[in-house]
């Protein structure tokens, strides 16, 4: 007698989230390279521009699976979020960089190097989460490392405040302080979103696990 599937097979889309945690990783470590090594950055910045386009196409490809197929292996909304999610993350790390040029920064702050070991650091843990979704039976082990992405992201958040109370103290130009501003909130967004994946595996393995 045939077992019932409960979670239906979607290689897929597993191959599609796994390629995009991926993307993610590698452009998180370009960005901590950037920031910590000041150097060559345009071509540094040229890379991590590529990514985050490879991040688009994936997106891209994920959501055209999922119109085209009757049946997904996780809820239709849940695949929809992972995949946006992942793909805002991508965009602000490459958005941090951006406004690296745009503002004419001469050198990265300690405190925005710090911000992206952590982003950095998100991104690995949604490496090692984002395949056990393709094992019914190994769900659960997905918890530790949304845990783990929910203290990083404590952590950005300390990190930012006493980075904004740094220029307050520090800086006495007013445009300096609105360049990094942004870019603090450009760097704190990128961890956001990486917890916000975390949520959406949370629910994945609560519904399923």
């Amino acid at each position: 007698m045939a077992r019932f599937r409960i979670m239906p097979k979607g290689d897929k889309f597993y191959d599609l989230f796994e390629m995009g945690s991926n993307n993610v990783a590698a452009a998180s470590e370009r960005l901590v390279d950037l920031f910590d090594n000041f150097e060559n950055q345009r071509e540094k910045a040229r890379a991590i521009k590529k990514l985050e386009r490879d991040g688009d196409e994936i997106t891209h490809r994920i959501l055209e699976s999922l119109h085209r197929s009757f049946v997904t292996p996780i809820d239709r909304e849940d695949i929809a979020l992972l995949t946006n999610q992942m793909d805002d993350m991508l965009d602000y790390i490459e958005g941090a960089v951006k406004r690296l040029f745009l503002y004419r920064i001469d050198q990265p702050t300690p405190r925005a190097i710090e911000i992206t070991y952590i982003i950095n650091k998100v991104a690995i843990e949604l490496t090692k989460a984002v395949p056990l979704l393709r094992h019914h039976n190994r769900l659960k082990e997905i918890l530790p490392h949304c845990i783990e992405i929910h203290r990083l992201e404590n952590e950005a958040d300390d990190l930012q405040h006493a980075a904004i109370a740094d220029l307050f103290e520090e800086e006495t130009e007013v445009i300096e302080i609105i360049k990094w501003h942004d870019i603090y909130d450009s760097l704190e967004r990128a961890v956001d979103r990486g917890e916000d994946v975390a949520n959406v595996l949370e629910g994945i393995v609560l519904k399923y696990a």
